[in-house]
């Protein structure tokens, strides 16, 4: 587990403590052992033992590089007072002995605001004998601030004040970039819904030029069929006899047989 570094803590030759519970570098627990050893540890690894829960009993130290956490961390200050005029601040309240289930409910909670470009103000309260004992909610506040940090990174360190501990997470994007991208999705999203209604338009007016052919084309078959014929050529009449029979032979006349 990942403990928060507070403002001015001891470092190497200022831990005055005979035994520290040492964390790695890696964040692996090495165990109590004398602070001597821990930091012949620290020279030997080129880093520095650096006090990070000085209430503990016995104290948390930790193997870092102070120097490239600080420079870190002032990185990160930079970022969040440039992002602090942008997002709205969200309040979120533990406590010590949350549950499973409500950790979790809540940590959803914090995961909505940072990815809608807000802050978070996360509060540990402490009842009766919690009080004397504040590391735990500083575990707490540190396991939140890890299963958060692909949304936000931490802004304040946690602060003791009274019966509370206060912790400030603020998202990785600004706000107004939030806003930015689904102005971007809203442009593209009407892009997107003019080329299909251009689409359907286009094929609207095909489909209706080539009905307008086909009429065309019936039509023409129609008018075709509906011219009349030419009258045949009158055939000369032949001229009757004096009987009025207009035969080519003249009737013979009947005998009779006898």
């Amino acid at each position: 587990m990942e403990f928060i570094i507070s403002a001015q803590p001891r470092i190497n030759d200022e831990i005055r403590v005979s035994q520290v519970r040492l964390i790695g570098p890696n964040s692996e627990q090495v165990g109590v052992i004398a602070t001597s050893v821990a930091l012949n540890l620290a020279k030997e690894a080129n880093l520095d033992l650096v006090e990070v829960a000085p209430n503990a009993k016995p104290p948390v130290a930790k193997l870092i590089d102070y120097g490239k956490y600080k420079y870190n961390e002032k990185i990160k200050q930079r970022e969040a007072r440039r992002n602090q005029n942008t997002a709205e601040i969200k309040e979120i309240r533990f406590r010590l002995k949350i549950d499973e289930h409500d950790f979790e409910t809540k940590k959803g909670q914090v995961v909505k605001f940072l990815s809608g470009g807000d802050k978070v103000k996360v509060t540990i309260m402490l009842r009766g004998r919690e009080r004397s004992r504040p590391i735990g909610g500083v575990e707490l506040l540190q396991r939140l601030a890890d299963e958060v940090a692909e949304y936000g990174t931490i802004e304040f360190y946690p602060k003791h004040e009274g019966r509370n501990i206060f912790m400030t997470l603020a998202p990785k994007g600004k706000k107004v970039h939030t806003k930015s991208e689904q102005r971007r999705r809203g442009a593209d999203t009407r892009a997107e819904r003019q080329a299909r209604q251009k689409a359907r338009l286009e094929a609207k007016q095909k489909a209706k030029a080539e009905e307008a052919g086909k009429a065309k084309a019936v039509v023409s078959g129609i008018a075709r069929d509906s011219k009349p014929a030419k009258p045949a050529a009158a055939k000369p009449s032949k001229p009757a006899d004096k009987s009025g029979n207009t035969s080519s032979k003249a009737a013979k006349p009947r005998t009779s047989k006898k």
